[in-house]
């Protein structure tokens, strides 16, 4: 069945992902037009939202301004890859459930049986997809920015711990690691 979503487009090629020797793939999440008021007119600046990831459990999130779009993607990038997350992937799911809050919005991640895929929109499919999870249920409460729900996403992640190393390191069994 042919929905909108996956009709093909008949004007406009097929949009490859952006993949460079380093392994890792670029998603631009989010660009948006900055006006600022001065006396002669209106100076115009972007922001670009970039969500980098290596597919193998490494993702990173950043926020590039530029005067055009495409330097703004390439500031955002550069970003991205200093701010990586390391998420902890148990089989092809997360360990546990997480839920945070950053600004009015709440991110809500939770494992899902193999087979399930990414059940997420937006912002935190593009992080959970270019992180490597292959298995998950995420929710968006509250605010839908963008913004501020990469931002809460990447916090839960960050925040994630593998049970059986978590156990190991507070016992000081060094082993596990």
């Amino acid at each position: 069945m042919v929905t909108t979503a996956n009709r093909p487009r008949p004007n406009r090629p097929p949009r490859e992902r952006e993949e460079d020797p380093s392994g890792f793939t670029e998603r631009v999440v989010y660009t948006r037009r900055i006006a600022k008021v001065v006396k002669g007119g209106r100076r115009l600046r972007f922001n670009a939202l970039v969500v980098v990831g290596d597919g193998d459990g490494n993702v990173g999130a950043g926020m590039g301004k530029a005067l055009v779009i495409p330097d703004a993607v390439r500031k955002g990038n550069a970003i991205a890859r200093r701010n990586m997350v390391k998420i902890p992937i148990k089989g092809s799911t997360l360990p546990h459930e997480i839920t945070v809050k950053v600004g009015a919005s709440i991110v809500v991640i939770k494992p899902a049986p193999e087979g399930t895929g990414i059940i997420a929109a937006g912002a935190m499919r593009a992080i959970l997809e270019l992180g490597g999870v292959r298995d998950v249920v995420g929710k968006s409460l509250g605010s839908r920015n963008p913004i501020n729900t990469v931002q809460a996403t990447l916090e839960a992640l960050r925040r994630l711990r593998d049970p059986q190393i978590e156990l190991a390191r507070r016992l000081g069994n060094k082993s596990a690691d």
